[in-house]
């Protein structure tokens, strides 16, 4: 199978006319007839019902074109980024969870405050699509909770987290210096989209189960903080998220610390052991400063941190060194 014969029948397949499709591919309809025909018979499955006055695409055919169109697409990405890399300033290729956490955000102001050449691009994904990131070289270094990264990826703990609970301005919890995990039996609790925050969904869930009750669970999911810091205004359910969610950018919601027990999120740095990016080591070097400049893993009580987030080490499974 030859690329030329993917790209072939992806034109073909937006076409349905050989004699359209050809023209587009600049070559005579009767060496694209050939073309698609020597496809079919490679795979062994018919791609095309042809007429004499159309065609379409078999099932089989259907199937084909969206991982047809995937590959020449991953294609094109391997080409422009082998150009990019030939012709442009040194880059970094970043992933965040999520632009409402600080966590990152801090981290490569650090970075670019000691190397300003660095161009950086921040990528906004959830955690297991910034792992296929990390894997196929779209991303050099992500950040998220390390437990369920896969064995080829390295992370290097950074933060520790003191995770709490967002809700309305007039909720009850408001009033309050730290909110007893128990007391999140009697609310309605957000949970992330599954796609996007698997970790920090099960890390709430498992909290919540560790202090005798299992969440009653909002039935809509989010993907974004925002979304999520909507819902709370609503007053149609409260979220669980660490300090480091930056509150102030939401009006109208206050953040509570977690108590009894007082629990903190693990925040570490991920990366590709294969990747040869010398970045990656600045990268770390900034984390390993500003963490010990803001604290990020002193022993401080979770109950006197700030919204912007101190962070303590009060926390289990996190499954790597700090900086």
């Amino acid at each position: 199978m030859e690329l030329r014969q993917l790209r072939y029948f992806v034109t073909l397949a937006e076409e349905l006319h050989f004699g359209r499709a050809a023209a587009r591919e600049h070559i005579v309809q009767s060496a694209l007839s050939q073309q698609i025909q020597r496809l079919e018979r490679e795979l062994g499955v018919r791609l095309l019902d042809r007429s004499t006055h159309h065609v379409d695409l078999t099932p089989a055919g259907a199937a084909f074109l969206v991982e047809a169109r995937q590959i020449l697409d991953h294609v094109g990405r391997a080409g422009q980024a082998a150009r990019n890399a030939a012709t442009s300033a040194p880059t970094l290729r970043v992933g965040i969870i999520d632009a409402g956490y600080d966590t990152m955000p801090l981290i490569l102001r650090e970075l670019q405050r000691t190397d300003p050449s660095i161009t950086i691009h921040q990528v906004e994904a959830g955690t297991p699509e910034q792992y296929r990131q990390l894997a196929d070289g779209r991303l050099d270094i992500a950040i998220g909770h390390a437990s369920q990264a896969p064995a080829a990826v390295t992370s290097k703990l950074v933060r520790l987290d003191p995770l709490g609970v967002l809700v309305p301005d007039e909720h009850r919890f408001a009033e309050l210096d730290g909110v007893p995990v128990a007391a999140l039996s009697d609310e309605l609790l957000l949970l992330g989209e599954e796609s996007q925050t698997p970790e920090l969904n099960q890390f709430v869930i498992t909290l919540c189960r560790s202090a005798g009750f299992a969440p009653t669970v909002y039935e809509g999911t989010v993907q974004s903080s925002r979304a999520a810091a909507d819902l709370v205004l609503q007053h149609r359910c409260v979220s669980c998220v660490p300090s480091s969610f930056r509150t102030s950018n939401r009006p109208g919601t206050t953040w509570r610390p977690l108590t009894e027990p007082a629990t903190h999120y693990p925040w570490s740095l991920l990366w590709h052991q294969d990747n040869p990016s010398s970045h990656i080591a600045a990268v770390i070097d900034s984390a390993r400063h500003l963490a010990e400049r803001l604290g990020w893993l002193e022993p401080i009580s979770p109950a006197t941190a700030p919204a912007s987030g101190r962070e303590t080490p009060n926390v289990t499974g996190s499954g790597n060194a700090p900086v």
